[in-house]
């Protein structure tokens, strides 16, 4: 039983990112956990002058979430009456970082998608804020679904990577259920000016092969540039549907999540993208 949590915030966006979820997993018997933490919409309004005002916007907050959340499920029950699906509904109040980090620990979490951008929408930005924090700090494959990306099966998959990580093997075993449910191919990118890889180099593309035996792959190699530039370029000339980079240290992730915000270095994500989290963040 795969296990996917999917928070929302009730916007379009987020409606999307589950509908994109349980069509991306139609053909697994999978458990949805269906999240909104509203702890946020509770302290930040701005009537809130005595305890009594507070526990009282909570008790609204969270019966307007709870109804919400069943509009949801009725709704999705409906687009995708899927007998290999089954779902369940928290309505939960604290920050969406601390709610989702307790429910993969608690429930074994295989992955969690979620909308680029929610209720905000700002079209200026590749990430909003809660998609940023949660690549960032919960310790869980996070699968992000750009505004207006209707779904289409993975056919053609981008993987980045300098092959100096260990891989995980579960993350792997997931990569390689969906390649294989859709037949996909892996196009796996290294930017770099050395032909010759090291002996550990060497070892990690080993180990990506053989966990990885029911996808095409096929290798390329570029010359050292701007990272992203590579990226954007490869997406666009290769027809590319979804992209997969390694967020850990010394990863081509991390390096561009440590200049700040990735729309500064100019990664322009118009596809799903899968960051598999290779270390407990902290």
């Amino acid at each position: 039983m795969r296990k996917i949590l999917v928070p929302v915030d009730f916007s379009k966006n987020a409606m999307n990112a589950l509908q994109y979820a349980v069509e991306l997993f139609k053909y697994e018997r999978s458990d949805f956990y269906i999240i909104h933490a509203y702890a946020d919409e509770v302290y930040d309004h701005t009537n809130l002058v005595s305890r009594d005002d507070f526990n009282e916007l909570k008790e609204i907050v969270h019966k307007n979430s709870e109804e919400a959340l069943e509009s949801v499920l009725s709704t999705i029950k409906e687009i995708s009456p899927n007998p290999r699906h089954e779902y369940r509904t928290l309505s939960l109040f604290g920050s969406l970082i601390d709610e989702a980090n307790d429910l993969v620990d608690r429930e074994n979490i295989d992955i969690l998608i979620m909308g680029t951008r929610g209720k905000t929408d700002d079209r200026k930005l590749t990430f909003g804020s809660n998609t940023l924090q949660v690549l960032k700090y919960v310790k869980c494959p996070l699968l992000a679904i750009p505004s207006g990306c209707s779904y289409s099966a993975p056919k053609n998959v981008l993987f980045p990577t300098n092959y100096l990580l260990p891989f995980k093997r579960r993350e792997l075993k997931l990569l390689s259920t969906l390649t294989k449910s859709f037949r996909s191919t892996i196009n796996f990118l290294h930017v770099s000016n050395y032909d010759t890889l090291s002996i550990r180099q060497e070892d990690n593309k080993d180990f990506l092969e053989a966990s990885l035996p029911d996808a095409e792959l096929v290798f390329h190699q570029e010359g050292a540039e701007d990272l992203t530039n590579a990226i954007n370029r490869f997406v666009k000339n290769h027809t590319i549907d979804f992209l997969v980079m390694v967020n850990s240290r010394h990863s081509y992730l991390e390096c561009m999540l440590q200049q700040s915000t990735i729309d500064k270095i100019g990664l322009h994500i118009k596809i799903p993208f899968l960051a598999m989290q290779n270390l407990q963040r902290y």
